[in-house]
């Protein structure tokens, strides 16, 4: 098969980054158009923060950040600050649960070939930095809990490294957005198990066993298409409160109730009373949904009350001499850019696969520093770790903040020096000579894929 002069050739079968199906494509660049929006309100938000927290008012903003409501009752009567944490981050982490079934049943984790290296990839993204932070706290001779920070530079906040690619004007490669993505998603199920396993403390079996009947629940209604609002989120609002009040972070109640979600066709038809064909992908209906409130609320709201920090008067020099927080900047710039890149590096090295012929492995050194703009996770780990609003979690919000802004930064100016051949690729990636409403380039791709070179006989959906 050929391909006009100038134009992407299609990509190999064992190419590394290649485009993804046209389906595929079109979901990854919805999704991340709506991450990208909320990344921008979320820096606003961070922003804002940040000035309030170092403003003459700074007193109103953490009085209203540790102002209490709710009840006792189930140990729910907590600050603004934790219910952003607890409860509007269990939105966040139900979108997170829905794009990981997702992916593993129809996306890019579906197939083992695929799913190698952004799997890879976001596993080492997690243990080197780990590792990274374990080293500098250890070679500074940081003692007490100072160790338990080890997670804080494991996370990817996907809407704040694509708000810096919306900045700096980067077309990236649709086999790289999905490569992000894809990791993203990883990232997020790998940030929920360990939140679950290492920051759990009291734990008390009888309300997480509780909290199975309500999950049980939803999942019933969900798989048969039942999706009125006013069955699902009381019963979603119950899974949470006993998921919260068994010690176990709140946030993996969203993630459960994610899972539970069905995503292909249901072969034993609905109930008359479904609002949904059984053909319907119930997920994605929920992702298109809940994505928009995730993204330009929730994580807005938690980044609000979590990224105050006050760093005049001295504050500054004292967070860049903590040993947590140099291992924190350390982790999310050099270990998130070694382990990403070193991991898909050895990929290629030991295996058959290669980077697709218009890539540069700095497009991945790139690509691997975004992955360092660590900031709704960590910050939400770092309170976990050290006790919201002491004075090592304050350490750890500017190491945060710093730490990302630096990654993103580098990874600005990698990528931007590839800015006129991503223009190249998308513009041959959105050609569509034909006007029938499919770039070519991927009728191309399911044509070779299916061996065939009749432009009619391949449906590229």
């Amino acid at each position: 098969m050929s391909t006009s002069p100038g134009a992407t050739p299609p990509p190999s079968r064992n190419g590394l980054f290649h485009r993804p199906s046209w389906t595929e494509a079109q979901f990854v660049a919805n999704a991340l158009r709506t991450e990208t929006i909320g990344g921008a309100v979320l820096l606003v938000a961070a922003v804002v923060a940040i000035a309030f927290a170092n403003s003459p008012w700074r007193e109103s903003y953490f009085a209203l950040r540790d102002l209490k409501v709710g009840t006792d009752w189930g140990h729910l009567r907590l600050s603004l600050g934790h219910w952003a944490a607890d409860g509007l981050l269990a939105i966040f982490f139900f979108v997170a649960g829905l794009e990981l079934k997702r992916e593993f049943l129809v996306g890019e984790l579906r197939t083992p070939a695929k799913a190698a290296v952004p799997v890879l990839a976001a596993v080492a993204g997690v243990v080197v930095p780990a590792l990274v932070f374990l080293g500098v706290v250890n070679i500074m001779g940081a003692g007490g809990d100072a160790a338990r920070g080890w997670a804080i530079p494991t996370a990817t906040d996907i809407a704040f490294a694509l708000a810096v690619l919306a900045v700096i004007g980067s077309h990236l490669p649709s086999g790289l957005r999905s490569f992000l993505l894809t990791l993203a998603v990883v990232d997020d199920l790998i940030a929920i198990t360990i939140i679950a396993i290492f920051y759990t403390s009291d734990l008390e079996v009888a309300p997480l066993l509780v909290a199975l009947v309500p999950l049980a629940a939803f999942a019933f209604l969900t798989q048969r298409r039942l999706g009125q609002w006013w069955l699902l989120l009381p019963l979603a609002a119950l899974t949470w409160g006993f998921v919260h009040a068994s010690g176990v972070h709140a946030t993996v109640a969203g993630v459960l109730l994610g899972l539970t979600v069905p995503v292909k066709p249901r072969a034993n038809g609905v109930p008359r009373l479904s609002t949904m064909s059984a053909e319907e992908d119930v997920a994605h209906r929920f992702e298109h949904r809940l994505r928009p409130i995730s993204s330009g609320f929730a994580v807005p709201a938690f980044a609000f009350f979590a990224s105050g920090v006050t760093f005049i008067g001295g504050g500054f020099v004292d967070t860049i001499t903590d040993a947590v927080a140099i291992g924190v900047i350390l982790g999310l710039v050099v270990g998130k850019l070694i382990g990403v890149l070193g991991s898909t590096y050895l990929m290629a090295r030991f295996t058959r696969a290669q980077l697709d012929d218009d890539l540069a492995w700095s497009d991945i050194a790139g690509l691997a520093l975004l992955t360092g703009v660590g900031f709704t996770v960590s910050l939400l780990v770092g309170e976990l770790a050290f006790g919201q609003g002491s004075e090592r979690d304050e350490h750890v919000k500017l190491a945060v903040l710093v730490g990302s802004v630096l990654a993103a930064t580098l990874a600005a100016i990698v990528l931007r020096r590839r800015n006129a051949v991503y223009r190249r690729i998308h513009e041959d990636e959105t050609r569509d000579d034909d006007g029938d409403g499919i770039p070519d380039l991927y009728e191309q791709d399911a044509r070779a894929a299916s061996g065939t070179t009749d432009p009619g006989s391949t449906d590229t959906r």
